[in-house]
């Protein structure tokens, strides 16, 4: 969700210039810069955000300057400013007679503040129009710029999951190597163990043989290995088409459980040696899978 896009549009009579950032975030936020006299685009422009960006920490920032010698559209009520800085003035001398005499500049300032201190001035609706336009149309650009960057992003993003999907499929093929000599050493192991306990004319085969089946059930991982490859040609599938980040999110959970799953059963050091190098991989994927849209 990592985007930024900036795009200006001028005329002979406005500068438009509009930048759109874009973070991370669970949720859509959106944060507006706008000046004060287009205040009113602003559920305009936050509708236009939403519909292209979705998710993540927005913040838009929209600068318009005037070119040339162009007429103001707002102007100072000065009779209204200089009544308001003549009675600060007696104000400031009558409830401090003996301080020293009012700053002008600092009553000015406060005299500028006042309600109705400025003048609208009437434009022709037409221009009204073309600003409106244009301030859209830089909007638009920057949105279609910043989300190309998202693009961008994520295209890296694909490539850098398949590469650690092929790292947990290469590790799962050594797991499949080290599995197929565990159950062999698992027999021997408690062929001696019991040889050390029981003497040979005490030994109930039919029973070694019975315990044996049922330690190899208990530390079967076939199934296990079954799904998680499906699970990582899943994975892909949906990275190369839908790309959805929850599910993308869902599906790296299912693999983890998978892992998580082999390691406890394997009973082995070398396959959780390789287990633990399954869980990296798989925690570089989760942590990417939250800023995907």
């Amino acid at each position: 969700m990592t985007g930024y896009g900036t795009a200006t549009v001028e005329s002979n009579i406005l500068s438009v210039t509009a930048e759109v950032k874009s973070l991370n975030s669970k949720f859509l936020d959106i944060f507006c810069r706008i000046p004060r006299n287009y205040s009113e685009r602003e559920i305009e422009i936050r509708n236009m955000l939403t519909a292209a960006l979705e998710r993540g920490k927005v913040e838009l920032t929209l600068t318009v300057q005037p070119v040339g010698d162009v007429k103001a559209n707002t102007t100072v009520n000065r009779p209204l400013v200089q009544a308001y800085f003549k009675d600060l003035y007696q104000t400031a001398q009558l409830v401090m007679p003996f301080a020293e005499a009012p700053d002008p500049t600092a009553l000015f300032k406060i005299a500028l503040q006042m309600p109705n201190a400025y003048n609208t001035n009437s434009i022709d609706e037409s221009r009204m129009a073309d600003e409106r336009n244009q301030v859209q149309a830089a909007v638009k650009q920057a949105i279609e710029k910043c989300d190309a960057f998202r693009i961008q992003e994520g295209l890296v993003t694909a490539r850098k999951f398949e590469e650690y999907i092929q790292r947990i499929a290469d590790a799962m093929e050594q797991v499949v190597a080290l599995d197929a000599n565990r159950m062999p050493a698992l027999r021997d192991r408690l062929n001696k163990a019991v040889s050390d306990l029981v003497s040979d004319e005490n030994l109930d085969r039919n029973r070694f043989e019975q315990e044996l089946i049922y330690y190899a059930e208990k530390f079967d991982i076939s199934e296990e290995k079954v799904r998680l490859q499906n699970h990582l040609t899943y994975f892909t599938e949906v990275l190369r088409t839908e790309g959805t980040g929850k599910k993308l999110n869902f599906i790296a959970q299912e693999i983890g459980r998978e892992i998580n799953t082999i390691g406890s059963k394997a009973n082995d050091a070398d396959i959780q040696r390789v287990v633990v190098q399954m869980k990296d991989e798989l925690e570089k994927i989760k942590e990417q899978t939250a800023n995907i849209l």
